[in-house]
């Protein structure tokens, strides 16, 4: 005996031939015919008596989708569902940071503001608002290209041959539809902006490499050359502006390198009087950029020569409590900072990578391990694998985190008891980080999306350095013109060569960009290759 419904079924009502305005217009920007007909199945037919009077059947949703423009529908049905979903992800993050994060710190009083001048609405806009236009001039833009290649457009081709020319190109879609990101502007120009525009540009540079390497322009490369290369610059850049520009400096950046830093910052003893002050961890490197800015003064002992009235020069007084009782034996003040119950500079450094690597083991057990997750059936289906080749990310990761950080730390001892003291006295600290970033090379098979991320760090701390040195000025809108550039090459690229932009979900986010296809353009042979992890 079948199973009886939870509802009985009502007679099938007449389709009405007037549709009410205002339903109409509700049901074409919020659902698709298609969907509706899916939720209608799914949903409405399981529901009460009451609810399945009042909701029209498909063959009337399908009626009002076929009379309005389906294009133009679809972007903004898009658009809303973008700025809704955004909106409510940003409302529900800032919840979570306050209410869950924030527990126990001392929340900020935040000034009210319009509700029009909220900087989550005001991003959310933005992001909706770039898809409907990319959509819109993208589709503008495909049909005034196929109107033009015909021949009832040879007079206009004829009298102006190159604005023919650039609007019948393959890429004009892709260009003009970039236009669409200066629609950013419409969110407030501050830090996050920034970020975005330095990333899509970065995004945009590693695609249009890999679209060289694929047309064979670095064929015959060498072994050694990959992404790893632009870390020593990176690094070099972020150790010196972390040393004489911290407000330039990213600070979880700074906070992850002095948490693993056990050895060269010496932590107040447990022992000592709480009413005597103890120099902090950035009042450390405060005082390591003054000691380069004096070029790197030697160290006089309180123990050897008691009478000194001045062992320290007065802009180094914070650091006393350090630096008195340290070993007589080492000559260079900033040895005396850093290890002053170790004599000896090689040894302190040992002990450094003896002691950071287990808390960074684990670190990046978590790490990875939490990012493997997705990828659960692998793990069940051959766990030796997989456990082998996580094993080896966290090592590699690890090992070249520690030798990178104490090798920055390391070589301030290095050229201390290498160069003279007037040598690159502030330049060393560049010179320090880039050997660090040397150790990339470790991770360079698998290193790329973590090389990009120093990068687009050092980025973005040299311009505010610049900034902040007086060595350009800023011009007003610029983040918007470096997204667009970036948006548009990125465009540009992928209607040329898909497959040089790396990631399945990316390729589909461009393809909802332009039309809403969220089919990746590329399978089979091509998708492996594109997908699988490349070196520059």
């Amino acid at each position: 005996m079948a199973s009886a419904k939870p509802y009985p079924s009502p007679p099938p009502s007449p389709v009405p031939s007037r549709v009410d305005p205002i339903l109409r217009n509700v049901l074409r920007y919020t659902i698709s015919a298609k969907e509706y007909k899916t939720l209608h199945d799914y949903v409405i037919t399981r529901s009460p008596p009451a609810l399945r009077k009042r909701a029209p059947p498909p063959a009337q949703v399908n009626s009002i989708a076929r009379v309005s423009d389906d294009a133009n529908t679809a972007a903004i049905r898009a658009s809303l569902r973008v700025f809704i979903a955004s909106q409510t992800g940003l409302q529900i993050w800032d919840l979570i940071t306050t209410r869950i994060f924030g527990r126990g710190r001392p929340q900020k009083n935040k000034l009210k503001t319009s509700i029009f001048r909220s900087p989550n609405l005001r991003l959310s806009l933005s992001v909706s608002l770039i898809l409907f236009l990319h959509r819109l001039l993208f589709r503008f833009l495909t049909r005034l290209r196929n109107n033009l290649q015909t021949r009832d457009a040879d007079p206009f081709r004829q009298r102006n041959p190159r604005v023919a020319r650039a609007l019948t190109s393959r890429l004009a879609p892709a260009a003009g539809a970039s236009l669409a990101g200066f629609a950013l502007g419409v969110y407030p120009a501050d830090q996050l902006r920034l970020t975005i525009a330095i990333y899509v540009a970065t995004r945009a540079a590693e695609y249009a490499y890999n679209s060289f390497e694929n047309d064979g322009w670095f064929r015959n490369k060498p072994w050694w050359w990959g992404s790893w290369m632009m870390m020593p610059l990176a690094t070099g850049q972020l150790l010196h502006a972390f040393v004489f520009d911290r407000d330039c400096f990213p600070k979880a950046y700074g906070d992850f390198i002095l948490s693993y830093t056990p050895n060269y910052l010496q932590r107040r003893p447990p022992a000592y009087p709480p009413s005597l002050p103890w120099p902090e961890p950035n009042t450390v490197v405060d005082s390591l950029a003054t000691m380069s800015r004096l070029n790197w003064p030697p160290f006089i002992s309180p123990m050897l020569f008691p009478n000194n009235p001045t062992p320290l020069p007065s802009t180094l007084a914070a650091i006393s409590p350090i630096t008195s009782p340290a070993h007589p034996s080492i000559a260079h003040l900033s040895c005396a900072l850093l290890h002053p119950s170790n004599p000896s500079c090689s040894k302190t450094f040992l002990t450094y990578v003896l002691t950071a690597f287990p808390p960074l083991v684990k670190f990046f057990t978590l790490i990875f391990a939490l990012f493997s997750l997705p990828r659960y059936k692998s793990y069940i289906s051959s766990p030796f694998k997989e456990l082998n080749v996580l094993a080896k990310r966290v090592l590699r990761m690890t090992l070249f985190i520690t030798m990178a950080i104490g090798t920055s730390w390391g070589s301030i001892c290095f050229f201390a008891n290498t160069f003279p003291r007037q040598f690159l006295p502030t330049q060393r600290w560049f010179l320090g980080g880039f050997l660090g970033g040397l150790w990339a090379f470790l991770e360079r098979k698998g290193g790329r999306s973590n090389f990009l991320y120093s990068v687009r760090l050092s980025i973005d701390s040299t311009w505010k350095v610049g900034k902040k040195r007086g060595w350009w000025n800023g011009i007003k809108g610029g983040d918007l013109g470096v997204f667009v550039m970036g948006l548009m090459v990125i465009n540009m690229i992928y209607e040329r060569d898909a497959s040089a932009v790396q990631g399945s979900i990316v390729r589909r986010g461009l393809g909802f960009l332009r039309d809403g296809d969220h089919v990746n353009r590329i399978t089979g042979r091509m998708e492996e290759k594109s997908d699988r992890e490349k070196s520059l």
